[in-house]
C-alpha cells in the first residue's frame, strides 16, 4: 500500500464490532498525522456514513465531496485505531476547510475544546 496521508478517505473493513460501533466495509477518513502513518502499522480513523437521519451531535461533520456518491457525515465520536491492512480502495481526500471542521469536532469528542476557548480568551 502506498503512503497514506491525513485527510485521505479509504474504504476499510471495520468488522468485527460490538454494540453501536460502526462496522462493515465503509469509507473512513485518516486522522493520524503523516509521520505516524509513515512509521506505524496502524492508523487512526473515523467512520463515514451516508445515513444523515442520525440525531445530530457536535462530533458530526456533514460534508459534500466529488469523491462521495452523496452528502455524508464523519462520526468523530467513533474514532478508532485500525491496522493498515484493514484499508482498501482509496476514495479521495478532504479539503482544508473540511479538515478544520473535523479538527474542531475531534477536540469536542476528546473533551479538549476548552483549549480553543482558552485561546479565544487571550
Amino acid at each position: 500500500m502506498e503512503q497514506i496521508k491525513r485527510g485521505e478517505i479509504y474504504y476499510a473493513n471495520l468488522c468485527p464490532v460490538m454494540g453501536s460501533e460502526q462496522g462493515g466495509i465503509r469509507p473512513v477518513v485518516i486522522l493520524q498525522n503523516d509521520k505516524g502513518n509513515l512509521h506505524s502499522t496502524t492508523t487512526i480513523v473515523a467512520p463515514i456514513t451516508g445515513e444523515l437521519d442520525k440525531p445530530y451531535l457536535p462530533t458530526h461533520v456533514i460534508f459534500k465531496s466529488d469523491c462521495m456518491k452523496k452528502e455524508s457525515m464523519v462520526l468523530l465520536e467513533q474514532i478508532r485505531t485500525i491496522d493498515k491492512s484493514r484499508l482498501g480502495r482509496f476514495v479521495g481526500e478532504m479539503d482544508d476547510r473540511q479538515m478544520k471542521r473535523i479538527d474542531k469536532a475531534i477536540l469536542i469528542s476528546l473533551g479538549l475544546d476548552y483549549l480553543e476557548r482558552l485561546q479565544n480568551e487571550k
